[in-house]
């Protein structure tokens, strides 16, 4: 098991008290992009492989809902990366 799924697995175990640095660092490790609008207050998570993004407020710590839509986000995009390497070995 990678950092990157220890570290998703310890937010779906337990999505309260992360900070922002957390969800940087799972972003990283999945290769997932993390943008804060100029100004803005929330960062937003996306993928090519989603035609959707998370957006998560820069408050600290983190409210647990926000930890729980990145972990299904994540797990979306694996899901969908999988299916992609199983159509186009």
């Amino acid at each position: 098991m990678t950092r990157g799924e220890k570290l998703l697995e310890r937010m779906r175990a337990n999505p309260r008290d992360w900070r922002i640095e957390d969800v940087r660092v799972l972003c990283r490790r999945f290769e997932l992009d993390l943008d804060l609008p100029p100004g803005g207050t929330h960062y937003g998570v996306s993928d090519p492989t989603q035609e959707r993004h998370v957006t998560i407020p820069f408050r600290r710590p983190l409210k647990s809902v926000y930890i729980q839509k990145l972990v299904r986000y994540v797990d979306a995009v694996r899901a969908a990366r999988e299916d992609h390497h199983d159509r186009h070995p």
